[in-house]
């Protein structure tokens, strides 16, 4: 059981959302939500509060009667329901009611109670709502795509529930569950905040820090397999950059190859008398996409370290609008739940994840290529060659792929298109820069999946199974169960499926 006191980790967030353990809010943030609900409806009775007794963005004129104040939160969250394209798969729009929830339980935005109370029960019994990938601005918060979650909230709408789509009032019926009680703002609230993209936007940092470790546990198993010299992976060497995630990716693919027999020392090699030698019969240096690894997954790695730190910092916060503060007894009107912040973090995310499919590409094709690493047959083939094709297809899958990350890395937070009658002139997008990033990482698993397969198929070749690693070991063992050793041609679609899925759900 996870108990919320008002602030969220990556630690918390993963269990909830990926190992589904339950949650329940501490009760002195529910006394919080209580007495913010009480101040602002004591507060609002004689003052003009936006969303309480006016209208929304530029109808934000017209003064509502008290009589209306109920219906014009059902009106907001209806109207405004009007998403579409593909859906939020569940895992994510989970992730989404996570971080909503812990915004509203600090008690800033005025809900009822029920509001915090049936998001608890909804996470908890995995009632998610349907949430559709269109509609997003991210400038007023997530508003369209948020509304489909206050549509579940009032009862209405739909959801997965037990794997299957189904409509909110039946799933309501059958778990004997209660609508929210809507009072004062609780459509404005739920609606007018940054959750969705901040929820995606974990998410996609879970799923880059596998994907960044499993591309360390493959540049370091590549350097082995080709015998590479190991002093650019060496602790002097990488001390002479100041960068703290060059040093890191640096010591992690020591510690993979701490007991191979296959690195090799320059000094035992390179360092010796060579006066006679007019050619060097092996490289002096490896390719950059094995020896610049520390280099360019450095990068990475301290960006996502910073892109996790400022999407809880994201979470953590208020970001609708008006705010509630009770120390000073008043209400504040501005802009919390402008999604800039994370806009420009989900796009330098994909950037990185771009960088990577990249790096796994180049190394692949360094594999497949005879002429470049003198060591294997094309493509890695174990059949005749002429007759059998070996990793070829899987090549053109990888390449294509990257293609379409380096395509998608274009950036979303520059994106703005004013809209709502101007009232929103700049806006972050930082909804459409969040999933078009999970996109990003899920075609970046997929080339490190034919990198893998091929990873493997070259030790099979070169017969140094024996000789690797005990952390490469593994990594072979772990994808033979998956691919098994083929020299005749094999289909490949399903194998490279696998293994994306089984690196997708696993750690090295």
């Amino acid at each position: 059981m996870i108990k919320i006191k008002g602030s969220l980790d990556i630690d918390m967030f993963y269990k909830i959302i990926f190992e589904d353990e339950f949650l329940e809010i501490d009760d002195q943030i529910k006394g919080n939500v209580k007495a913010s609900f009480e101040f602002l409806k004591t507060f609002s009775a004689k003052k003009i509060i936006y969303g309480v007794n006016t209208g929304f963005g530029p109808m934000a004129q017209y003064k509502i009667k008290d009589d209306q104040r109920i219906n014009l939160q059902y009106n907001l969250i209806r109207s405004h329901a009007s998403g579409s394209g593909n859906i939020i798969p569940p895992k994510y729009a989970r992730a989404a009611m996570l971080a909503r929830l812990n915004t509203l339980s600090l008690g800033r935005s005025g809900v009822h109670s029920s509001v915090i109370d049936l998001m608890t029960t909804l996470i908890n019994k995995n009632i998610t709502p349907i949430i559709y990938e269109h509609g997003g601005v991210g400038a007023s918060g997530d508003l369209v795509q948020l509304a489909h979650l206050a549509l579940t909230l009032i009862g209405e709408g739909e959801v997965i529930y037990k794997g299957k789509r189904q409509p909110t009032k039946n799933v309501f019926e059958k778990e004997n569950l209660e609508p929210i009680l809507v009072e004062l703002r609780e459509g404005l609230a739920l609606m007018n905040g940054t959750s969705v993209m901040t929820g995606i936007g974990v998410v996609n940092t879970i799923y880059t820090r596998r994907l960044l470790n499993w591309m360390i546990a493959i540049s370091a198993s590549i350097n082995e397999i080709v015998k590479a010299y190991d002093d650019h992976l060496s602790l002097e060497l990488n001390l002479t950059k100041k960068h703290i995630g060059q040093r890191e990716i640096a010591r992690m693919m020591r510690v993979h190859l701490k007991d191979s027999s296959l690195v090799r020392k320059r000094e035992h090699h390179l360092y010796t008398d060579t006066q006679d030698v007019d050619v060097f019969e092996n490289k002096v240096q490896e390719y950059y996409s094995l020896r610049c690894v520390p280099q360019i997954l450095g990068p990475v790695l301290d960006t996502l370290n910073t892109v996790e730190k400022i999407l809880f910092e994201e979470i953590n916060s208020a970001n609708d609008n008006p705010i509630i503060d009770l120390e000073s007894q008043h209400v504040y009107h501005g802009g919390n739940f402008h999604g800039d912040y994370v806009s420009l973090e989900m796009d330098k995310l994909k950037l990185v994840v771009t960088k990577m499919s990249m790096l796994a590409e180049r190394q692949l094709n360094y594999l497949v290529n005879p002429k470049l690493n003198d060591i294997l047959p094309p493509f890695v083939n174990l059949g005749t060659l002429g007759l059998n094709f070996g990793m070829q297809g899987a090549q053109f899958t990888a390449t294509s792929t990257t293609a379409e990350n380096q395509m998608l890395s274009n950036p979303m937070y520059v994106h703005s298109i004013p809209n709502n009658n101007d009232n929103q002139d700049i806006v972050s997008m930082g909804t459409n820069a969040a999933l078009i990033t999970k996109k990003v990482i899920e075609n970046a698993f997929e080339v490190v999946a034919i990198e893998l397969i091929t990873i493997v198929q070259a030790i099979e070749y070169l017969e140094v199974k024996d000789e690797v690693s005990s952390k490469t070991r593994k990594m072979y063992d772990d994808i033979r169960q998956i691919v098994p050793k083929f020299k005749d041609d094999i289909v490949l679609y399903p194998y490279v499926n696998s293994v994306k899925d089984y690196i997708m759900k696993n750690e090295i």
